[in-house]
């Protein structure tokens, strides 16, 4: 029984490592409205100063900003499309 939950786990991370990790999935996974609109309109009215970290912005939940932190400190899959949302968030 052992075995087979290990190799469901296995199966799930593999799972996981296929999956899309594209800005609308990115803003999917945060739960936010993930069509190009709402991103376009995301990031035009929410500016990031240089000098705060992406996960430190006041429009995250708790919830969000611990989710981008790990992506970023952990170097996740999701770290590519992070650092692209915290370059477009400095405009």
């Amino acid at each position: 029984m052992t075995g087979y939950t290990l190799k469901i786990t296995e199966l799930e991370s593999v799972i996981m490592d296929t999956s899309e990790h594209s800005m609308q999935a990115l803003f999917a996974q945060l739960g936010l409205p993930n069509n190009d609109t709402a991103i376009d309109n995301f990031i035009q009215n929410n500016h990031l100063p240089k000098e705060i970290p992406l996960e430190s912005a006041a429009f995250w939940s708790a919830g969000q900003a611990q989710f981008i932190h790990e992506a970023i400190a952990e170097d996740a899959d999701w770290a590519e499309v992070v650092d692209h949302l915290d370059a477009q968030l400095r405009h």
